[in-house]
């Protein structure tokens, strides 16, 4: 595993790279709602997208740790990683359960950037956060499987290459458990756009580039069928989790910078002839804001620590996104109510960051079902569902 001393090196680098994309690049992406372009290319040649692929296929064979530390500090920056995090956390569902002759024909053109994996279809409009119950199906026709059905929250699909997509191959309750007869396939989006394949942008609140998507006889190869047919849930558990993860990194890079901006104003704002940090009723919310941000890392790290050692997660990764989610919109809200009226105003961001870590209390996963997850599996209490 690499060591912290390697971690301090890889922030040390992303916060340089982050430099050059200031406030402003990224005011001006959200207010004209544009995909930052320049910036997911600049990650790419640096080589921060494919840290979690192995050397064997062109990347840097690093721990997740690592890639929590790359996009923790791109948010810390005042950036956001959303825009490309799913390049890293779909690793897990290729790497672990992908074929031979997937990983070669696919990982090198991702890690060198020639290909871009960055839209996971699993949510739909019907199903919501219950994903046993999908109705997208794929029914093998020979050498394909044809698709149909529809997904939604899907984001990145128009800046992305290839998908990983779930969809059922078999009936609900067909097999021992609900989330048996569902497969994961990995789409080719170049050949299935307006080939079975039509997307629809979705405007959100953040500059999230979410879409609809609609299936209509897709036809995707058997051959990129990602693991046993009807085991795809058990495949995608492994992506789930590492995007549970990288996420909690995100929101601590979101709460360390809303804690920074709060605690700077603070200092300089004067009321009163006087620093408004010198009230206790300031400097209070914004020290438990740090502390609440802290021990949240905490456990981010244990979390992606478990992951890399290839140790069960579900629960730690579940946890680590709450507590870091919860810990950024605390410490967002903090900040707000330190600058006040300022706080709404565009040009100090801390609206947009705002909006942009809100989101985590929704996505990927809400909180109310990560505490039924705990209560049910941990404590064993009886379900609800």
């Amino acid at each position: 595993m690499a060591s912290e001393v390697t971690f301090k090196e890889i922030r040390e680098a992303v916060a340089k790279l982050c430099a050059e994309f200031p406030a402003d690049y990224w005011r001006q992406c959200d207010a004209a709602r544009v995909y930052p372009v320049e910036f997911v290319d600049a990650l790419t040649a640096a080589g921060c997208l494919s840290v979690l692929i192995p050397e064997a296929y062109g990347g840097s064979g690093l721990p997740l740790g690592a890639a929590c530390a790359i996009l923790e500090e791109v948010h810390a920056s005042g950036g956001n990683g959303a825009a490309c995090h799913a390049q890293m956390y779909t690793m897990g569902t290729l790497l672990r359960h992908g074929s031979e002759a997937q990983k070669q024909r696919y990982l090198p053109a991702i890690a060198s950037g020639e290909l871009r994996l960055q839209a996971f279809a699993v949510t739909e409009p019907d199903s919501g956060t219950d994903t046993s119950r999908i109705r997208t199906r794929a029914v093998r026709d020979g050498d394909h499987y044809v698709i149909d059905g529809k997904k939604v929250f899907i984001s990145r699909t128009e800046h992305s290459d290839l998908m990983l997509l779930l969809a059922r191959t078999s009936e609900r309750g067909s097999g021992d458990k609900h989330t048996d007869g569902m497969s994961v396939f990995l789409v080719d989006m170049r050949d299935a756009v307006d080939n079975g394949l039509g997307i629809q942008p979705i405007e959100t609140m953040m500059n999230h580039a979410t879409t609809e998507l609609f299936f209509d006889g897709l036809r995707v190869p058997a051959e990129n069928l990602i693991g046993e047919e009807g085991q795809g849930f058990h495949c995608i558990l492994d992506g789930m989790n590492a995007e549970r993860i990288l996420i909690a990194a995100e929101c601590i890079g979101d709460a360390r910078w809303f804690v920074e901006q709060a605690t700077n104003y603070a200092c300089e704002r004067r009321v009163f002839d006087r620093p408004i940090g010198e009230n206790q009723g300031v400097q209070f919310p914004i020290a438990r804001a740090h502390i609440q941000t802290e021990a949240a890392a905490l456990m981010v790290r244990e979390a992606a620590a478990l992951y890399d050692a290839g140790q069960p997660v579900g629960s730690e990764a579940n946890m680590a996104k709450l507590l870091a989610s919860e810990a950024s919109w605390a410490a967002g809200d903090t900040c707000i109510q330190t600058f006040g009226g300022y706080g709404f105003a565009a040009e100090y961001d801390v609206e947009r960051k705002f909006r942009e870590t809100r989101l985590y209390q929704v996505a990927p996963v809400s909180t109310n079902l990560i505490l039924s997850h705990i209560a049910t599996r941990d404590l064993k209490m009886p379900r609800s569902f």
